[in-house]
């Protein structure tokens, strides 16, 4: 890409620059999201909607974000293909899907 990062020590082969992909969507994409959701929701008279939704947000933005890294030298492509850090995120995702599944009105 027009965009691709030379890193030191790496190769003189541009790459994504995939920490500043992780910024936008695990930190400012999945803050807006959540902010949306407490300021304009009732999600706040549940409690651990927001942790859950959270959960699942950070897991899908690490499973997209891990398509244009490299894997892991020592490890290289696992199970279908995914690397470490995606399936690392697929019990994350379960996780946030019990938590926000869970969730109750407060009474």
């Amino acid at each position: 890409m027009p965009w691709g990062v030379i890193f030191p020590g790496a190769g003189v082969v541009p790459r994504h620059p995939s920490e500043l992909y992780e910024a936008g969507t695990e930190g400012l994409i999945l803050f807006l999201i959540l902010f949306y959701i407490v300021r304009f929701t009732a999600a706040r008279e549940k409690p651990g909607l927001v942790t859950g939704i959270f959960l699942i947000g950070y897991a899908c933005a690490r499973i997209f974000c891990e398509f244009f890294r490299e894997p892991d030298e020592f490890l290289g492509f696992l199970w279908f293909g995914a690397t470490m850090g995606q399936l690392l995120s697929i019990p994350v995702f379960l996780l946030g899907a019990w938590v926000a599944w869970r969730a109750k009105p407060e009474t």
